[in-house]
C-alpha cells in the first residue's frame, strides 16, 4: 500500500501493534526520476519519510488480514485504508539465502575477508574472519577497503595503531594480523565495542577496545579513521593529540568532493598528501609534523 509522509510513521507502528512481524517502508518512486534520498550528514536537517511511501508488512500465515488492517487503521486514526493487496511468501532457507549474499572478499595479495561459513580461498594469506553484524565494517564498502589496502602496503611491524570509529573492529584486527601493536580500537557505540571484542577473539588477535568517552590512549604511530567527513573535521585536534610526532594518519569515509576541505582541517598538524580517489570515495593520508600547540 502507499501512504503519505504525514501518516506513515503512525500507521507502521499500528501495523506492528496489530500483529505484523515486520514492516518495510521505501520510496514509492525508487528507481524513477522522482526518487529522493532522505539521509544527511549528522547535524543536518532531513525528512523522516518520502512524499509517497510504499509500505510492506509481513504477517503470520494464519492472520485475518482484513481484521488486522482495520485494527491498524483505527489505531492510526485513519479515516480509510489505502488500497492494498496481499500475497503469500513461500517458506525458504532464509539463513542460507542471507549467507549466499556474502562471499570472501580479496582486499590485496595479502588480505582476505572471509565469512565464518566459508573456507579461506587462500589459507596462506592473512584471513580476517568476519560475519555481517550490527556494526559497520565487513570489507565490502570501498571506504573500508581503501583503509585495508593502505595497511597492507604501508603498515610496519610493531607500529602502534589507533582505529578510531572501529565499528566491527575490522581495521584493528587487520593491524594486529599484520603484526602491528599495540592496537587500540575506539568507538562511541557500546555495541561496536562489544562486536569488535568478539571479532578480535574470533580471529585470535590481541587488541584493546574502548568507548570514546574513556581515557584517551597514548599517542600512536598510526591513527586510522573510517567515519564521515563532518566528524573527521571536528576530530582533527584530537587526532593530532593521538598521533605521535612523525606518525601517520589515514582518513576514509570521505567523498571526493569533500577531500580538500577535510585535508585543510588537518594541515595545521599534518603534512597531507594528495588524496587517493576510487569511485567517488577518497582516502587521505598525512604525516604528523609537530607537537600540538607548536603551530598556530
Amino acid at each position: 500500500m502507499t501512504l503519505d509522509a504525514a501518516s506513515v510513521a503512525t500507521f507502521t507502528d499500528a501495523l506492528l501493534e496489530a500483529g505484523a512481524v515486520s514492516v518495510d517502508v521505501a520510496d514509492r518512486n525508487a528507481g524513477a526520476g522522482d526518487e529522493r534520498p532522505i539521509f544527511a550528514e549528522p547535524g543536518e536537517d532531513f525528512d523522516l519519510a518520502w512524499g509517497d511511501n510504499r509500505v510492506v508488512a509481513l504477517f503470520p500465515a494464519e492472520t485475518d488480514l482484513g481484521a488486522a488492517l482495520e485494527l491498524a487503521r483505527e489505531g492510526a486514526g485513519l479515516d480509510a485504508l489505502p488500497p492494498w493487496r496481499a500475497g503469500a511468501i513461500e517458506d525458504r532457507d532464509w539463513v542460507r539465502m542471507v549467507q549466499d549474499q556474502f562471499q570472501p572478499i580479496r582486499i590485496s595479495r595479502r588480505i582476505w575477508i572471509v565469512p565464518t561459513w566459508h573456507n579461506p580461498p587462500d589459507p596462506a594469506a592473512i584471513n580476517i574472519l568476519l560475519d555481517p553484524g550490527l556494526a559497520f565494517g565487513t570489507g565490502s564498502h570501498l571506504t573500508t577497503r581503501l583503509c585495508l589496502e593502505w595497511m597492507a602496503d604501508n603498515l610496519r611491524e610493531g607500529e602502534s595503531v589507533i582505529d578510531y570509529g572501529c565499528g566491527s573492529g575490522i581495521l584493528a584486527i587487520a593491524a594486529a594480523k599484520l603484526q602491528a601493536g599495540p592496537v587500540i580500537g575506539v568507538d562511541i557505540d557500546p555495541q561496536a565495542v562489544e562486536s569488535s571484542r568478539y571479532n578480535a577473539s574470533l580471529n585470535g588477535v590481541s587488541a584493546w577496545f574502548q568507548l570514546a568517552d574513556g581515557a584517551p590512549p597514548m599517542p600512536a604511530d598510526v591513527v586510522i579513521a573510517n567515519i564521515l567527513s563532518g566528524p573527521l573535521k571536528v576530530l582533527a585536534p584530537l587526532f593530532a593529540q593521538l598521533t605521535r610526532p612523525g606518525g601517520r594518519i589515514v582518513l576514509s569515509g570521505v567523498l571526493a568532493a569533500q577531500a580538500s576541505e577535510v585535508a585543510e582541517s588537518y594541515s595545521q598538524w599534518f603534512e597531507m598528501r594528495p588524496e587517493v580517489v576510487v569511485e567517488g570515495w577518497a582516502r587521505l593520508e598525512g604525516s604528523r609534523t609537530s607537537a600540538v600547540g607548536d603551530r598556530t
